[in-house]
């Protein structure tokens, strides 16, 4: 049987190979907690000088987490997988981010969720012309996470809230534009360039190329205008007073999502955190009680499991949510905060 990532050393370089492409390299508990092994083992190697993440298939780098068992345990009851996965996953996210040596995500195909946290932290983000980028997260039941909310809050203007209520996908340039990719590179040049990788050790030596068209900086100015809302009901009634393509395609996705999870996404993102860690340890306050309080496993259930694309959320429409159900949902946890030092 194949491991799930495939740990390898080559030349200068770490090597990190996501290696489920059946389930588009659905992050499991027992890949984040490799990645975190691997990384502290390559800190102190001197033979080591860039750490390269990479996934085996074209789908993709990594579609989310993988949630199915950490649903079934929250159906019987019992949250503690999921906190404890979400723990570990984020202490991984934060990790990546604050690595004392380069490193580099090739991220083709889908890349959602958890993909985005484990390819979207790094010094050096590097998208294809298959990229598909974004954070489904609210269709669930969940929020934005693995430090999500952190970059959703630094993209231009309205965007990042725009991408977080409607889970709109981006593709290459979009995701340059958005602040989640930095380079991009055709993916005919991807094996060239990891070879150079490995053989100097050292991210200057990635081609330049000029970034892809991005159709969501054309549409800046409208998503800005759409969704400066106070509130997710007021964002709603400028969609659907305005009669664009744009306004209907957002108005049809939020519909569909869990009104808590929207509220509370607006509430993290503005004025949204001071750092990546400060992000991760708000949204742990949320997924920690996601499962008992919240609609992820009915989100789950509908969308993923049964596939009946009918969720029965906890509230029938935005308008019911309040500011103090938000403010439980990230009130600080005790014993139980997210220890991130």
């Amino acid at each position: 049987m194949e491991p799930e990532i495939i740990i390898r050393t080559q030349g200068r370089a770490g090597i990190l190979t996501l290696n489920r492409p059946k389930a588009l390299n659905a992050l499991t508990h027992g890949m984040c907690l490799a990645t975190e092994e691997a990384l502290t083992a390559w800190r102190d190697d001197p033979a080591v000088e860039v750490v390269i993440l990479e996934a085996r298939g074209d789908r993709a780098f990594c579609a989310g987490g993988d949630i199915a068992q950490v649903t079934a345990a929250g159906r019987r009851g019992d949250y503690a997988m999921g906190r404890d996965f979400w723990r570990d996953e984020y202490r991984m996210n934060l990790m990546l981010s604050r690595y004392d040596k380069p490193i580099v995500s090739f991220m083709n195909g889908f890349v959602m969720g958890g993909g985005v946290g484990y390819g979207c932290h790094v010094a050096h983000r590097v998208v294809g012309e298959t990229t598909q980028m974004a954070m489904p997260e609210c269709g669930i039941g969940l929020i934005p996470d693995v430090g999500g909310t952190w970059l959703l809050s630094r993209a231009p203007g309205q965007l990042g809230l725009y991408l977080a209520l409607t889970a709109a996908r981006m593709g290459p340039g979009d995701a340059i534009h958005a602040g989640f990719a930095d380079r991009f590179i055709p993916e005919a040049e991807w094996d060239a360039a990891k070879t150079r990788l490995i053989d100097t050790g050292d991210p200057a030596s990635l081609p330049s190329h000029p970034a892809p068209d991005s159709p969501l900086a054309a549409e800046q100015a409208r998503i800005d205008a759409l969704f400066s809302g106070a509130t997710v009901p007021a964002i709603l009634a400028a969609l659907e007073a305005d009669d664009g393509a744009l306004a209907a395609t957002a108005l049809k996705a939020m519909r569909r999502n869990s009104p808590l999870s929207m509220a509370s996404s607006l509430a993290m993102l503005r004025p949204g955190p001071a750092s990546l860690a400060e992000a991760l340890a708000q949204e742990f306050r949320w997924t920690w009680r996601s499962m008992e309080h919240g609609d992820f496993i009915e989100g789950v259930r509908a969308q993923i499991l049964d596939k009946d694309r009918n969720p029965k959320w906890r509230h029938a429409a935005p308008a019911e949510v309040t500011s103090a159900e938000t403010e439980a949902m990230l009130a600080p946890l005790g014993a139980d905060e997210l220890a991130l030092e």
